[in-house]
C-alpha cells in the first residue's frame, strides 16, 4: 500500500537499485565462502577438528580462524597456525581478494605454493613456515606490493631467490631459512630500505655477501649461517647501528675485523656468531664497547691472539666462544689477564677456549668466574699448574673439560660440590693422588675421563654410586687393588676402560650386570683367575680387550652370546683349553687375537678363521690344523668308536625308552590340565609374596574417591585406570580396574600378574600389588596397582587432545631418542635377560608411560606371553591357541594375521612402527593421503630416505629445536639433524620389515640408537 504514494518510475529505480546492491553483495559473499570451502576440501587431516565449524550453520565470518572486515563481510585474515592440518593449499585462496594476512605456520601442508596467491594485491602478511611446501619460490608473490612480512622458513623450497626485490618497498621481514635455496643473494635486496629482518640460514646459497646488504640501514637481524657463502664481509656491514643479531657461522667467509669494531657502530648488538669460517687477524679490543653482547662466537677460525683483556666490560655476556684458533704462543706463557677480567661477566654461562694454543699456569681466578658458568672448555692447550680447591664454588657447572694439558697436583675434594656436572674430562695431564670419594656427590655425571695421568690408590667404591655414568675411562694410571664388586652398579655404562693400571685379583662376576656395555678394556693389568662367565650376558659388547693379564682356564662357553663383537683380544694370558668353534659364527668380528696363551687342539677353518688377517693364534704351542697359511702341524685323528657296540646299545634302549617317554608325556599333560584349570577357575591373587601389600576393595575405593570420573586417567582394552592415593603409601598410585564382564579380562588379569611378578627393570612399569576381591554388591572385583606415571603416555604427547591445545605439550628430539632407547632396553630385558623370554604383544605409544623425569616404562602386559619350555605349564601358554590377532591394528606384525605364533620378532615389528611414529608424528592407521599415497607408514618412511628425511620428520621436532634450542643447550645443525634422523628412521625400517627373520634384534636397535644419540650430542652447538 505504501507503494501507491510513489511514482512508478521512482519505485522501479528503487527496487532495481536495491536488487543490484543485494546481488553484488551476495555474489562476493559466495566467492569468499566458496574459496574457504575449497581450502577446507584440500585438507586431508584435521586432528583437532577446527574446520568442523566451517559449515552453513553459521556465517563464514564466524568460522574458526577467519576474520572479516568490519565494514563489509569479506575475509581479511586467515589464521590456522599450529593446528597440525595436513593437505595442499588450494589455488582458490587467490579468490579471497580482500585478504591481508595468511597465517598457516607449523602445519603439515605440502605441494607447491599456488601461483594464484599473487592475485591477493592487498596481502601484507604471509606466514607458511614449518610446513613441507615444495617447488620454487612463489614468483607471483612479487605482485603483492603491500607485503611487509614473508615467512617461508622450514619448508622444502628450492631454486633461487627473486632477482628483483624492488616490488616490496614496504617489506619488514623476509625469511626462507631451512630450505634448499641455491644461487646467490640478489643485490636488489639492498633496495628495501624498510627491511629489519633477513633470515637466509640453512640453505645452499653461494657467492659473496653483496655490498648492497650494508645499505639496509634499519636491519636488526641478519641470519646467513650454514650456507656456502665466501669472500670478504663488506666492511660497511659493521656500520649498521641497528643490528641486534648477526650470524655468519658455517660458511667460507674470510678477512679481518675492523679495528674500531664495537666503538659506536654496534650499540644494540646482542649476538655475533662467525664460527667455522676462515677469518684471520686479531680480535679488536673495541668489541668490548658493544656492551649489550650476549653471545660472541668466533670458534674454528684462524684468529690470532692476544685475547683482549677488557672483555669483562661486557656485563651481559653469556657465551664466549674462541676455541680452535691460534690465540696463544706455545713457546712462552700467555698473558692471562683476559681471564681475570672475565670474572666481571656475572652472567657468563659458556667459556670455550679449547685447542687454542694457550700456554701458562691455570689462573686461580678460574674459581672466581660467575656461579652462572655451566660450560668451561679448556682442553687441548698447554696449561700447567694445579686445579684450585675453590673450583667447587662453580656449583652450576655442567661440562668441565680440562683434558690434554700439563696440569699437576691432585683432584680437589671440592669437585664433589659440582653436583650438576654431566661431563668431566681431566685426561692427558700429570695429575696424581687418589680419586676423591666426594665424586659420588655428582649424581648426574654421565661421562668421566681421567685416563693418562698418575692417579694412585684404589677405585673409590663411592664412584659406583653414580648410576647415570655411561662412559668411564681411568686407564693409564697407577691405580691398584681389586676391582670392587660394586662395579655391577654401573647399570647404564656403555664404555668402561680400566686398562694400563695395577689392578690385581679376579674380575668380579658382577661385571655381567653391565648389560649395555659396548666397550670394555681391562688390558695391561695383573688380573688373575678365570675370565668371568657372566660377561656372556653383556650381549651388546662390540669391543672386549683383556690382553696382558694373568687369566687362566678356558674361554667361557657363555661367550657364544657375544655375536656383536667387532674386536676381541685375549692375548698374552695363561688361557688353556681349545678354541671354541662358535667363534666361526661371529660374522661381525674384525679381529680376534688369541695369541700367546696355552691353547691346544685344532684351529677352526670357517668364518673368521678362514682369513689369516682377521685373527692371530701365535705363541700357542699346542695348536694344530687350521688354514694352510698358519703353517701349523696337522692334527692327529682320534680312534673311531666301536660302531657295532653303539648300534647294539641303541637296539636295547629304544624299546625301554619309548614307552617310558610316552608315560611321562601323559603325566605332564594331566598335570598341565589340572594346574591350568585351577588357575583359570580359581582367580585368587597371583601376587602372594609378602613384598606385595594386601589391599581390599574398600582400600581402593577410598584411594580413588569411589572411582571418581575426576580421577580417571584413561581406558584400555579390559578396564579403566584411576589415580589414587593410599594412606599406607606415601606416593600417588595408578589403579587399573578390570571389567571382568569382558571376554578375556580374567585371563588378561592372570597374564599380567604372572608376567609382572617375574620381572623388574627400570623401563618396565612397576606393580605395587593386586587385588582380587568382591565389591559391596558381591560382584567380583579385580584390580592391579602400579606406580603412578606423572607425564602420562607417549601417545598423549605425540597426539595431544584438542582440548589440551594451549598446553604446548611437545617432546624434544633428545627426549624422543631417550624414550625410544628406554623402550628398546625394556624389550631387550623381556626378550633376553629376564628369567625366561617374555613377549609383550602390544607395543604402542599408549602403552609407553613417562615418569616425572621422562623415563619411559612399558605397561599393559595383559597380552604378554611367557615362553616357558615345552614341559612347563603356564597360564600364558593357553593364549597361543586362542583365535584372533593379538595386539593393536597398525602395530600388529603381518604374520600374526596369517595365524603365526607370537614371537620376539613380532615385538620388534611393533617397536619399529612405534619408532617411525615417534619421529614422523604420524599414526600407522592414518589415511594413505597423509602418507603420500604409500601403503603404510613403513613404506612412507622408506621411500623418503635419505634425501627427503626432513620432509617426513614431525614438524614439532624442528620447531622445538628452533624455538628452544638456544635456551636448552641442545641446538643442532641441519646436517647433524639429517644424519641423526636418517639413522633413527633406518632402525625403524629394519625393525618393521615384512619377513620376521629379516628384522634386526632389539639389541642391535639399541646400539644403533645409542650411536645416533652420541653423534647428536657430539655436535651440540
Amino acid at each position: 500500500m505504501v507503494f501507491n504514494f510513489l511514482p512508478f518510475n521512482i519505485l522501479f529505480l528503487f527496487v532495481l537499485g536495491t536488487s543490484t546492491t543485494f546481488v553484488y553483495s551476495f555474489s562476493n559473499n559466495v566467492t569468499d565462502q566458496q574459496a574457504l570451502l575449497s581450502f577446507k576440501y584440500s585438507i586431508t587431516d584435521d586432528p583437532s577438528g577446527v574446520l568442523d565449524s566451517w559449515n552453513n550453520s553459521i556465517h563464514f565470518c564466524h568460522w574458526t580462524g577467519v576474520t572479516c572486515s568490519r565494514r563489509r563481510p569479506r575475509v581479511t585474515v586467515l589464521d590456522l597456525s599450529s593446528l597440525n592440518l595436513a593437505g595442499t593449499l588450494s589455488p582458490h585462496i587467490g579468490n579471497l581478494s580482500f585478504l591481508r594476512s595468511i597465517f598457516l605456520y607449523r602445519n603439515n601442508f605440502h605441494g607447491w605454493i599456488p601461483s594464484e596467491i599473487g592475485r591477493l594485491w592487498r596481502l601484507q602478511h604471509i606466514s607458511l613456515g614449518n610446513n613441507s611446501f615444495q617447488g620454487g619460490f612463489p614468483a607471483n608473490l612479487l605482485h603483492c606490493r603491500d607485503i611487509t612480512y614473508i615467512d617461508l622458513d622450514g619448508n622444502d623450497l628450492e631454486g633461487k631467490l627473486p632477482t628483483d626485490f624492488s616490488s616490496w618497498s614496504k617489506l619488514d621481514s623476509f625469511g626462507v631459512t631451512h630450505n634448499h635455496i641455491d644461487g646467490s643473494i640478489p643485490p636488489s635486496i639492498g633496495n628495501i630500505s624498510s627491511l629489519r629482518n633477513l633470515f637466509l640460514s640453512d640453505n645452499n646459497l653461494a657467492g659473496a655477501i653483496p655490498l648492497e646488504v650494508a645499505y639496509l640501514s634499519k636491519l636488526e637481524f641478519l641470519q646467513l649461517s650454514a650456507n656456502r657463502l665466501s669472500g670478504m664481509v663488506p666492511l660497511p656491514l659493521y656500520n649498521i647501528s641497528t643490528l641486534i643479531s648477526v650470524s655468519l657461522a658455517n660458511n667460507v667467509l674470510k678477512g679481518t675485523f675492523p679495528a674500531d669494531l664495537g666503538f659506536t657502530q654496534l650499540p644494540r648488538l646482542r649476538q655475533f656468531s662467525a664460527s667455522n669460517n676462515i677469518f684471520t687477524g686479531p680480535l679488536p679490543p673495541s668489541i668490548a664497547n658493544a656492551s649489550n653482547l650476549v653471545i660472541f662466537d668466533m670458534s674454528i677460525n684462524n684468529i690470532t691472539g692476544p685475547i683482549p683483556n677488557n672483555l669483562g666490560s661486557l656485563p651481559n655476556l653469556e657465551w664466549l666462544g674462541l676455541g680452535r684458533n691460534t690465540l696463544g704462543d706455545t713457546l712462552r706463557p700467555n698473558d692471562w689477564s683476559f681471564f681475570n677480567s672475565l670474572v666481571n661477566c656475572t652472567h657468563l654461562k659458556s667459556l670455550v677456549l679449547a685447542q687454542s694454543s694457550l700456554t701458562g699456569e691455570l689462573p686461580k681466578s678460574v674459581a672466581n668466574l660467575s656461579t652462572t658458568i655451566e660450560n668451561l672448555y679448556l682442553h687441548g692447550n698447554h696449561i700447567y699448574g694445579s686445579i684450585p680447591h675453590e673450583i667447587g664454588k662453580l656449583v652450576n657447572m655442567i661440562n668441565l673439560l680440562l683434558g690434554d694439558n700439563f696440569l699437576t697436583g691432585s683432584i680437589p675434594q671440592s669437585i664433589g660440590r659440582l653436583s650438576k656436572l654431566g661431563r668431566l674430562t681431566m685426561n692427558g695431564n700429570n695429575i696424581t693422588g687418589a680419586i676423591p670419594n666426594s665424586i659420588s656427590n655428582i649424581t648426574n655425571l654421565v661421562v668421566i675421563y681421567l685416563d693418562g695421568n698418575g692417579l694412585q690408590g684404589s677405585i673409590p667404591t663411592e664412584l659406583f654410586n653414580i648410576s647415570t655414568l655411561e662412559v668411564v675411562s681411568i686407564a693409564n694410571n697407577r691405580l691398584g687393588g681389586k676391582i670392587p664388586e660394586e662395579i655391577g652398579f654401573f647399570s647404564r655404562c656403555l664404555f668402561l676402560n680400566l686398562s694400563q693400571n695395577l689392578f690385581s685379583g679376579e674380575v668380579p662376576s658382577s661385571i655381567g650386570n653391565l648389560k649395555h656395555l659396548n666397550g670394555l678394556d681391562l688390558s695391561s693389568n695383573r688380573l688373575t683367575g678365570d675370565i668371568p662367565a657372566t660377561l656372556g650376558g653383556c650381549v651388546m659388547l662390540e669391543v672386549l680387550i683383556m690382553d696382558k693379564n694373568l687369566f687362566r682356564d678356558s674361554i667361557p662357553s657363555s661367550f657364544k652370546a657375544l655375536k656383536s663383537l667387532l674386536f676381541l683380544d685375549l692375548s698374552n694370558n695363561n688361557i688353556s683349553g681349545s678354541i671354541p668353534s662358535f667363534f666361526e659364527g661371529f660374522r661381525l668380528i674384525k679381529f680376534l687375537n688369541l695369541s700367546h696363551n696355552k691353547l691346544e687342539g685344532e684351529v677352526p677353518k670357517e668364518g673368521t678363521f678362514s682369513k689369516v688377517d682377521a685373527f692371530s693364534v701365535l705363541g700357542n704351542l699346542g695348536l694344530c690344523g687350521g688354514i694352510q697359511a698358519l703353517h701349523l702341524p696337522p692334527c692327529h685323528e682320534k680312534a673311531p668308536r666301536n660302531k657295532k657296540k653303539a648300534l647294539a646299545l641303541r637296539i636295547i634302549l629304544i624299546p625301554v625308552l619309548v614307552p617310558l617317554g610316552m608315560f611321562l608325556a601323559c603325566l605332564a599333560l594331566i598335570y598341565y590340565r589340572v594346574r591350568n584349570s585351577k588357575k583359570l577357575n580359581d582367580l585368587a591373587p597371583v601376587l602372594k609374596n609378602d613384598q606385595y601389600p594386601k589391599l581390599s576393595y574398600q582400600d581402593l575405593l577410598l584411594a580413588t574417591h569411589e572411582f571418581s570420573p575426576n580421577n580417571l586417567l584413561g581406558e584400555g582394552r579390559y578396564g579403566s585406570v584411576y589415580k589414587g592415593v593410599l594412606e599406607s603409601v606415601e606416593h600417588i598410585l595408578a589403579v587399573k580396574v578390570l571389567n571382568i564382564e569382558l571376554r578375556g579380562a580374567n585371563k588378561a588379569f592372570l597374564a599380567e600378574c604372572e608376567t609382572l611378578r617375574h620381572i623388574r627393570h627400570r623401563n618396565l612399569i612397576k606393580i605395587i600389588t593386586a587385588c582380587s576381591s568382591s565389591d559391596y554388591k558381591g560382584n567380583d572385583f579385580k584390580a592391579l596397582v602400579f606406580e603412578f606415571m606423572s607425564n602420562g603416555s607417549v601417545d598423549n604427547w605425540l597426539h595431544p587432545n584438542p582440548s589440551d591445545q594451549g598446553n604446548e605439550r611437545t617432546l624434544t628430539l633428545l627426549q624422543r631418542i631417550n624414550i625410544s632407547i628406554d623402550v628398546a632396553l625394556g624389550l631387550d630385558y623381556l626378550h633376553h635377560h629376564s628369567h625366561t623370554s617374555i613377549i609383550h604383544s602390544d607395543i604402542k605409544p599408549s602403552n609407553i608411560l613417562l615418569d616425572n623425569d621422562f623415563v619411559a616404562h612399558i605397561g599393559d602386559f595383559g597380552l604378554a606371553r611367557i615362553c616357558f619350555d615345552a614341559t612347563t605349564s603356564d597360564i600364558n601358554q593357553a593364549q597361543t591357541s586362542s583365535t584372533g590377532v593379538r595386539g593393536t591394528i597398525g602395530y600388529v606384525p603381518p604374520e600374526y594375521g596369517m595365524g603365526a605364533e607370537i614371537s620376539t620378532e613380532g615385538d620388534v615389528y611393533s617397536y619399529g612402527i612405534f619408532l617411525l611414529e615417534m619421529f614422523s608424528g604420524k599414526r600407522p592407521t592414518c589415511s594413505s593421503a597423509l602418507l603420500d599415497n604409500d601403503n603404510n607408514l613403513h613404506d612412507y618412511v622408506r621411500n623418503a630416505l635419505p634425501q627427503r628425511v626432513m620432509n617426513i620428520v614431525d614438524p614439532q621436532i624442528i620447531t622445538d629445536e628452533e624455538d628452544h634450542g638456544l635456551t636448552t643447550n641442545h641446538s643442532y645443525s641441519k646436517a647433524t639433524l639429517e644424519v641423526c634422523l636418517t639413522s633413527i628412521f633406518q632402525v625403524g625400517i629394519l625393525c618393521s620389515v615384512e619377513m620376521p627373520k629379516e628384522r634386526i634384534d632389539i639389541s642391535v636397535a639399541i646400539k644403533q640408537l645409542h650411536a645416533a644419540r652420541d653423534k647428536l650430542l657430539q655436535h651440540i652447538q
